[in-house]
């Protein structure tokens, strides 16, 4: 496999630390509002990645972070920590926000396929982590106090900034928006580890520590979780492009001056969503989520297919009719899969595994999953049977994850279930198969074509109250529970 790696600005041949086994972070939400679908969209690419490398036979642990504590509004160490301002906003304490967004997180994670890593831990958690670190920084001398809260003293790095391929305009995000001076730090680009004081009194969780009562910056967290679970050698560390600078690039500057060694080999950033107004941002208050697709009439795994449709290191442009178009499209595959006969022949493992193989090839350049889709048209148009064709989709599915068997059956058993009465006079009525409903939509239309409108509302009504719902036909009619 090839991954494009922001720390060295090519592309490269994935390696690991140890041989077939993968240490893999993502960085996980600030749980103080719903994730907009932006957000989402670099789980979806996280999530594809992952199932990738377990396709192609690697072991992953991959873990991720739930930030609870020590996010502040802006990412140069000022202004309100987003937690307290969610808790302040609903009227709620802050760990009752916690628990609400993240819950609401992985509900709308299972919605998008989205697998649930395999290690997901709070910062509030890790306390003693970020304790322990900042201390041995002190110790160290790369890191100092002034004003009662600890700094990280980059001016102690050979290189500080390791993501500058990127726009200004991708890298600045946390450090534009009338950032007042820190007159405690000896350098503009030092970094609080640790907060004792702030410019606001009433932060609402905060433990002892050597340097006071108070609570860990927002970048120390990442440092001490990744290493209590993933270990002292990263091989993938995974993110938001926004996320390259201030987060990761400190990150990198703490962590290997803690450990004295080099710390992740790749990082792999995905970039924004836009929309007509730029990038999606929750402080615009205008972000869209999950919830509001499916008001909508979308399926949460049309927008998932959408984002497949895009490399994820190009920004995607979102519109309600790009999105509709790409539900058509992901409606139209489903249909064609259903149309596929599972009792047409044996499997063919040998066209299964030729297949498996083109795929590894296709989507492990850089995760191309515009081609993983593409070769699903490839698969549907192949000359093997039935039964063949489908083990195939099962098994590019695995890293996909677009439940395109399991929404091809559902909709191959609602077809076959759709069956048809006909009347002595030659009406036709095309249902689900209930005799009783059958003959309760066959009155209907012989009060209707009586001109009896009074008895065919009637029946109508009483239909709607059992939960169906009635088209008329130029043969008859047909009926759906809905």
């Amino acid at each position: 496999m090839y991954l494009y790696n922001s720390a060295t600005r090519k592309k490269e041949e994935f390696t690991t630390h140890t041989p077939g086994h993968v240490e893999m972070y993502t960085c996980g939400p600030t749980v103080y509002h719903y994730a907009h679908i932006g957000n989402l969209r670099s789980y979806i690419m996280e999530d594809v990645l992952e199932k990738y490398l377990r396709f192609a036979g690697y072991d992953v642990n991959r873990v991720m972070n739930i930030t609870d504590v020590g996010h502040l509004a802006s990412d140069a160490d000022t202004g309100e920590d987003k937690m307290l301002k969610g808790a302040k906003r609903e009227h709620k304490t802050v760990m009752e926000i916690a628990k609400f967004y993240t819950d609401a997180f992985f509900e709308d994670c299972e919605k998008l396929n989205i697998k649930t890593p395999d290690v997901v831990e709070p910062a509030t958690n890790c306390i003693d982590e970020y304790i322990k670190i900042v201390s041995t920084l002190i110790e160290k001398g790369r890191a100092y106090v002034a004003g009662g809260n600890v700094y990280f003293d980059t001016s102690t790095l050979d290189r500080y900034y390791i993501f500058n391929d990127h726009d200004e305009e991708d890298l600045a995000v946390g450090v534009r928006e009338g950032v007042e001076e820190d007159l405690n730090k000896r350098n503009k680009n030092d970094f609080v580890l640790w907060f004792t004081k702030s410019k606001f009194e009433d932060q609402a969780l905060k433990w002892d520590s050597p340097w006071g009562v108070g609570y860990p910056g927002w970048h120390i967290e990442c440092t001490g979780i990744s290493l209590k679970h993933n270990g002292e050698y990263l091989d993938l560390h995974c993110g938001g492009i926004d996320n390259a600078f201030p987060h990761h690039t400190n990150e990198i500057a703490q962590s290997e001056a803690y450990l004295g060694h080099p710390w992740c080999k790749q990082w792999f950033h995905v970039h924004h969503l836009n929309t007509g107004s730029g990038k999606m941002s929750k402080s615009k208050g205008e972000f869209l989520t999950i919830s509001l697709l499916e008001e909508k009439g979308y399926d949460p795994l049309s927008y998932r297919f959408f984002c497949l449709q895009s490399h994820y290191r190009k920004a995607l442009v979102f519109s309600w009719e790009n999105l509709t178009n790409a539900q058509g499209a992901y409606q139209k595959l489903i249909r064609r899969i259903a149309a596929l006969d599972p009792g047409d022949g044996d499997t063919d493992a040998a066209v299964v595994e030729d297949y498996k193989e083109k795929f590894l090839a296709q989507v492990g350049n850089d995760l191309n999953t515009s081609m993983g889709v593409t070769l699903l048209y490839d698969v549907l148009k192949a000359p093997a049977n039935g039964a063949t064709r489908l083990a195939v989709l099962d098994e590019l599915d695995q890293v996909l994850s677009l439940s395109l068997l399991t929404k091809a059956a559902a909709l191959r058993q609602a077809e076959a279930a759709r069956s048809t009465a006909s009347g002595a006079d030659g009406c036709v009525i095309t249902g689900e198969g209930d005799p009783a409903v059958d003959a309760m939509v066959l009155a209907r239309w012989h009060a209707k074509k009586a001109k009896n409108f009074q008895e065919a509302d009637r029946i109508r009504d009483e239909l709607k109250a059992m939960g169906v719902e009635v088209t008329d036909t130029r043969e008859g009619a047909a009926w759906r529970r809905v």
